[in-house]
């Protein structure tokens, strides 16, 4: 194989969106993705719906039709499968990348399956791969998952959601009403605030009520069997427990970045340096598309906001070749 002219990490919606723009404008690409096809959407909650409304989810020119206003995760997995045979994106899927190298002037990829040599690479990985662990005993039990899909397991099961987002908030209500005794660990003194506005007053009520037990100001100390143990501002509290459901957020994959030697910020933000009139990082060819962007900061990017960053990125290196 000869060197290509980009190589693009994630396969999803904004990986996809830099495909199309390299389709576009005749460069010589090709994505690779560790799992499937927009990876991240496929591993949303089941019953997941978007923020978004259908028509900021769009790309290529191709509509985003759904039956409500704002679309289902499994509209969305449609939608870009759509995007994707539509344009004959050259996606490889189930490959994983191992390490990056910087050579001369390419850059050398080695996935579970193949060697690239590219002249830019375009880092869109996301971030709901690499969950943001507690680090605390126990977390590596079975019971223990960073990940949810639907809340029937859980009927009749006393259940510990740590985390008070929008994710934390959904897992807790849904469970509760599937029948689940669910206790809440929340490390402030409530809810997120930006919880969405919709949801947050029935889970304010549920707690106040005491349907749902929450320790507020509190973090989960030890993970054990049959129970969990809590530090609180009253002291431990050991509580009973089958399973626990960590939504605790994700983190991006920083060890691609590190091995591209791709800057961070110093600040809690941890944010990928680059310009963000190109999204050309301190790194000469590498390239930062969609959340990736804002380090820890996951609240920052969305599909939304960051299909931009295709056009930006692609513009930028033809407009290299071209000098």
């Amino acid at each position: 194989m000869g060197i290509s002219d980009v190589l693009i990490v994630g396969g999803g919606p904004i990986g996809l969106a830099c495909g199309i723009e390299c389709e576009k404008s005749g460069l010589d690409y090709v994505i690779v993705e560790k799992g499937v096809l927009t990876n991240s959407l496929y591993n949303y909650p089941l019953n997941m719906t978007f923020f978004s409304t259908s028509e900021k989810l769009e790309m290529g020119g191709i509509p985003f039709m759904s039956v409500s206003h704002k679309p289902t995760r499994t509209e969305a997995l449609e939608y870009y499968r759509r995007v994707a045979k539509t344009w004959k994106l050259k996606v490889r899927l189930y490959e994983e990348v191992k390490s990056l190298v910087k050579e001369e002037d390419f850059f050398e990829i080695m996935t579970s399956k193949e060697t690239y040599q590219t002249r830019n690479i375009i880092i869109s990985t996301g971030f709901y791969d690499l969950p943001n662990l507690m680090n605390v005993p126990g977390e590596d039990l079975p019971k223990v998952t960073h990940y949810y899909k639907e809340p029937w397991p859980y009927i009749g099961q006393k259940i510990l959601v740590v985390g008070g987002a929008n994710s934390g908030v959904d897992v807790a209500l849904e469970t509760w009403r599937k029948g689940a005794d669910v206790t809440m660990v929340l490390k402030d003194e409530g809810v997120d605030p930006k919880v969405k506005y919709w949801v947050k007053p029935d889970i304010e009520n549920r707690i106040k009520e005491g349907s749902i037990k929450a320790f507020t100001n509190s973090l989960v100390k030890e993970i054990r069997e049959n129970e969990v143990v809590i530090d609180t501002p009253d002291g431990e509290v050991t509580v009973e427990n089958d399973f626990v459901l960590a939504m605790t957020g994700y983190v991006p994959n920083f060890a691609l970045l590190n091995q591209l030697g791709v800057e961070l910020s110093l600040d809690e933000k941890r944010q990928p340096c680059y310009d963000q009139t190109n999204q050309e990082s301190n790194i000469p060819g590498v390239y930062l598309a969609g959340v990736v962007c804002g380090g820890l900061n996951t609240r920052e990017f969305f599909i939304e906001n960051s299909i931009v960053h295709a056009e930006q990125i692609v513009k930028h290196i033809v407009g290299k070749e071209k000098v």
